[in-house]
């Protein structure tokens, strides 16, 4: 964004509401509703524009607040890694250890055209280089298993069984399924269920009272989509992976406004809302604290040791790659520096720099619009760049 000094967080909420970011497609247009955040130190600035909910058969319309849940899709792949670099912290969990020491069946269906199974290990799925598939309709493979009754321990018996599509460690394929299966690791190893474990090891200690799987507390929720329509065309199209199957070999399709579920088909379809990969609500401010909480992550030893925090926020064989984490260059004080966070699909980010104490949070429902959605990194990318001269300008004054 080529903003001039002194535009603030209203200016930039506004903005992303009336004008489609040059770098988008043809034809987009913009989201319903947004929130922005920054913090860096004890300055910061918030603000929301637009609606949570538009006018459908089943909703009206209904403005974005400070309170709004949100859906934060792939935004929780941050909060599975945050929980695993707690209990890699506390030892529970090595990076190199198999997955099938904590999931035993994982290996048990091979590794196909991709190669060994056996050999994959935590490492290889929090940087998405471990060869699975990167995504598959998995509540479309149970309904079309008629020996079985559909539910999340089939899920995961399908996520275990399926073949590698690529060789392990042999470029990075950045895949939901690695992620369901480390939130699995996590509650395994904790007991219980993954929410649970999140609560345990993350939205409990870092004080995130919002931040929760599928169905937040309250009225104040921003609709996610006019239903499932976006994940059917992915289906039918093959697009953008192929998949062995048609929309029509599903029933259960939500033909509603999604409001206060997880937007994620396989979350919700195939997990009942709980995923590492998706599936957790929380609303600006709460998603601006966990990344304030990760970018001052010696004030959190207790959660997480320096060592552990170092390995996990180092690049990997991908440069744009850490653990769980993407990795992206942006510009503050003058000098070139590495963002880490995370985008989602709905259209929420948090991103954090470390050793700077700066925090950013973007919550939008971008697919809630007239033409096609605008990509969430663009969305992102303006919000960074204006929160990067922000911060810049607090660092001066």
């Amino acid at each position: 964004m080529t903003a001039a000094t002194g535009v603030g967080p209203a200016d930039v909420a506004a903005r992303l509401l009336d004008r489609v970011p040059a770098a988008s497609p043809a034809g987009c247009s913009p989201p319903a509703g947004v929130a922005v955040a920054v913090q860096r130190g004890a300055s910061a600035s918030v603000a929301v524009a637009g609606r949570r909910t538009v006018e459908t058969p089943t909703t009206t319309t209904a403005p974005v607040t400070i309170g709004t849940h949100h859906d934060l899709a792939s935004v929780t792949k941050v909060v599975t890694t945050s929980a695993l670099m707690a209990l890699v912290s506390n030892g529970t969990v090595a990076l190199d250890d198999e997955v099938r020491r904590y999931l035993p069946r994982f290996g048990a269906g091979g590794g196909g055209g991709g190669g060994d199974k056996d050999g994959v290990t935590v490492r290889d799925l929090l940087g998405h280089r471990a060869g699975l598939w990167e995504w598959q309709p998995l509540y479309v493979a149970m309904a079309s298993d008629r020996t079985v009754s559909p539910g999340p321990a089939v899920a995961h018996d399908l996520v275990d069984r399926l073949p590698l599509r690529y060789r392990r460690g042999v470029g990075r394929h950045y895949s939901d399924l690695g992620f369901m299966l480390l939130g699995r690791i996590v509650a395994n190893v904790v007991g219980g269920s993954l929410s649970e474990a999140i609560d345990a090891l993350v939205a409990g200690p870092l004080d995130l009272g919002s931040l929760r799987f599928s169905h937040p507390a309250g009225p104040d929720v921003a609709m996610s989509a006019f239903d499932d329509r976006i994940e059917m065309a992915m289906i039918d199209a093959g697009e953008p992976y192929p998949v062995p199957f048609a929309s029509a070999d599903f029933t259960g399709w939500r033909t509603g406004a999604i409001v206060g579920e997880v937007n994620d088909g396989n979350a919700a379809h195939a997990f009942a809302g709980e995923s590492g990969h998706a599936g957790l609500f929380a609303d600006i401010g709460d998603l601006l604290a966990l990344g304030i909480a990760l970018a001052h992550p010696g004030e959190h030893d207790e959660l997480w040791q320096p060592d552990v925090v170092a390995e996990f926020f180092a690049p990997g064989p991908d440069a744009d790659q850490a653990l769980g984490f993407r990795r992206a260059p942006i510009t503050l004080d003058g000098r070139p520096v590495t963002m880490l966070g995370h985008t989602g699909f709905v259209g929420c980010a948090m991103g954090f720099v470390p050793g700077t104490g700066l925090a950013v949070a973007m919550a939008t429902n971008r697919l809630v619009t007239s033409g096609a959605p605008v990509p969430t990194a663009d969305l992102w990318n303006e919000v960074v760049t204006w929160a990067a001269m922000v911060a810049s300008e607090w660092r001066a004054s």
